[in-house]
Parts: C-alpha cells; sequence; structure tokens
C-alpha cells in the first residue's frame, strides 16, 4: 500500500514539472537548461518531459483541464520567470497545490489507478482523515 506522500513522489509531483517545462520552455522560451535547475531535473528530463517520452500523459492532461489546478501552476511558473525559485512563497505554492490535489481527492484518482485492489474501507478511512485535517 502506498502512502500519499508516495503517491505524490511518483505520479503527481513529475505530471507538475512535466506542466511546468512545457509551459516555462514555449510559453516563456525559457531554455532547457535553465528549467531544469529550478525544477531540479536533468535537461533530459525537460526535453523529455516536452516530447511527452516522460511522465503520465493520462495524468498531465487531466491536471491540464483542471482550472484550480493550473491557476496554481500559472502562478508558480510566473514565480519561476521571475527568478523567485527557492523562496518561501514560491515554494509554499507547491506545498499549496500538492495539498489542494490531496484535499480535492485527485490524490484518490491516482492511487486508485495504481492500486487497483485497494479495500475501501481504507479509502474511506484516508478521506475521513483527509477531510478531518484540513482545517
Amino acid at each position: 500500500m502506498l502512502l500519499p506522500s508516495e503517491i505524490e513522489a511518483k505520479s503527481l509531483i513529475p505530471a507538475i514539472r512535466a506542466i511546468l517545462a512545457k509551459k516555462l520552455t514555449i510559453e516563456y522560451k525559457m531554455k532547457e537548461e535553465f528549467v531544469a535547475k529550478v525544477l531540479g531535473v536533468t535537461q533530459a528530463a525537460i526535453s523529455n518531459y516536452i516530447r511527452g517520452t516522460r511522465g503520465d500523459t493520462e495524468l498531465i492532461n487531466k491536471l491540464s483541464s483542471l482550472f484550480e489546478v493550473m491557476r496554481k501552476i500559472d502562478d508558480i511558473a510566473q514565480d519561476l520567470v521571475a527568478n523567485r525559485v527557492y523562496t518561501p512563497s514560491t515554494m509554499s505554492k507547491f506545498v499549496e497545490l500538492c495539498n489542494y490535489m490531496r484535499y480535492s481527492f485527485i490524490i484518490c484518482d491516482v492511487h486508485h489507478k495504481i492500486e487497483a485492489n485497494i479495500d475501501e474501507q481504507v479509502c474511506e478511512l484516508c478521506k475521513d482523515n483527509l477531510i478531518g485535517s484540513k482545517f
């Protein structure tokens, strides 16, 4: 059984990086080397994200279609373009995005795709914990 943090690390964060890589290189005309540096991956990873050969394309497409997710990603992209890479504000925006994907249960859809045989009682307890810890 995967923990929420593992799902974020294995699926959600790479999907966010893929969206950011495309946005920063295509919309903002940034060099792959710089994008790699600000996202903490290699230039080859950025190239693969842009070509669509790295990351879960189905998840990337799903996240790209969600207004609130893209609003948060756009905000992060603007910070990265303004060279506010490792500032507390930008880091908190990444954390806020991950929390949003937890509390809106996007993470649950991803988890079910990875582990189709999850016990529904475990899902309900997890959801109860997420709801209870939100505020």
